[in-house]
């Protein structure tokens, strides 16, 4: 069954990992395959497991959800990572973007939103909540930001580009919007991440809304 989402839950609250594994085993093309109480036990699990998406809780014992999002990257476990925030002021949020989690959910997120999120960061596609995505652009916008982006002019076809992705679009639509191909749409977004400085595809869209590029 390679078309399930196989999804590792990591929160340390009881009650939240059995109500979302409750509502996800509900859905024939997502399989819970573990959960995890900390940020180690999600860096271990993810080793073990393979999972294709992690939603991860920030705020954990032993390791919270930064570091363990840190360690999934630099070990290369694989795994898409969903963040997950209690509140759209978390002072974690902004550190998860840079960390490389590619869906930022609130918790009182309606079932339907944490599906699609979960879905869609599974095609490839950043899932930012609109008032965690208003967050970070307050924040992208403080004065002394050290991580701010300093562009190079972009050519016609990667603002085209870069456009789309802020839109939330897979390459593979982006190729289809743009008639050309796949590999074609990676190249650009390669050329895009090098001449803004950014790190991810998330960090695209946040530079994109910031700059009036895309709205939300």
């Amino acid at each position: 069954m390679s078309n399930v989402i196989k999804v590792l839950l990591v929160d340390d609250h009881d009650i939240v990992r059995i109500g979302v594994r409750s509502f996800l085993g509900s859905f024939d093309d997502i399989e819970v395959v573990g959960e995890a109480a900390n940020g180690q036990e999600a860096v271990d699990l993810t080793a073990e497991l393979a999972p294709d998406i992690i939603l991860m809780d920030m705020l954990m014992p032993v390791m919270d959800g930064i570091e363990a999002i840190r360690q999934i990257r630099d070990r290369k476990l694989g795994g898409r990572i969903i963040a997950l925030t209690s509140f759209a002021t978390d002072d974690k949020l902004f550190p998860a973007i840079k960390a490389g989690a590619m869906g930022y959910l609130l918790k009182d997120s309606t079932p339907d939103e944490l599906l699609d999120a979960i879905r869609r960061v599974h095609r490839g596609e950043p899932s930012l909540a609109p008032d965690i995505a208003r967050k970070v652009l307050s924040e992208l916008s403080q004065p002394g930001e050290e991580t701010k982006p300093t562009p190079d002019p972009l050519t016609p076809r990667e603002l085209d580009t870069l456009k789309l992705v802020a839109k939330g679009k897979s390459n593979k639509v982006i190729a289809e919007e743009l008639f050309v191909s796949e590999a074609t749409v990676r190249t650009h977004m390669t050329s895009i991440l090098s001449k803004l400085h950014l790190a991810n595809r998330v960090e695209a869209t946040l530079y994109a809304l910031r700059e009036g590029i895309a709205s939300l």
